[in-house]
Parts: C-alpha cells; structure tokens; sequence
C-alpha cells in the first residue's frame, strides 16, 4: 500500500474489499462474529472436533450474547 492506495488492484477490487471490511465490521458490531474465523481456528487449533454448522455457531453466539439457552432469559451485562 502506498499513500492510502493498493498498488496493482483494480478500483473493483478495492471497493470489493472495502464492502467486505465494512459488512464484517458491521457483524462485530452487533455480535456476530465471523463464521469463516470460526472455522479455520477450529482446523487450525482443534483438529480433531468438527466444527460447528453456521446454524449451531450463530445460537452459540446469540446465546452467548444474550443469556439464551436455559440461562435464566435476558441479561443486561
């Protein structure tokens, strides 16, 4: 990168970059992590478990967010 600018890219391929920085920072916002982090950590440091579906990790998430699951309804903090 120099002066703000990616050198070889394509006015496309930045702005392509650009939208998948901003639609993965908008997620995080709300808590939402990203899915496809999830699964090359788990390839990368637990091998052995199979990761979760999206369907499962997304609850896992909400739940973990929200105090779902069983764990006594909504909590604040």
């Amino acid at each position: 990168m120099v002066a703000g600018r990616m050198i070889g890219s394509s006015w496309k391929d930045r702005l392509s970059s650009a939208g998948r920085c901003l639609c993965d920072s908008a997620r995080l916002m709300v808590g939402v992590p990203n899915y496809d982090v999830y699964v090359a950590h788990m390839a990368r440091t637990h091998p052995d478990q199979p990761p979760m579906t999206y369907e499962q990790f997304f609850r896992e998430r909400q739940d973990a967010r929200y105090g779902g699951g069983g764990k006594g309804g909504f909590r604040c903090c």
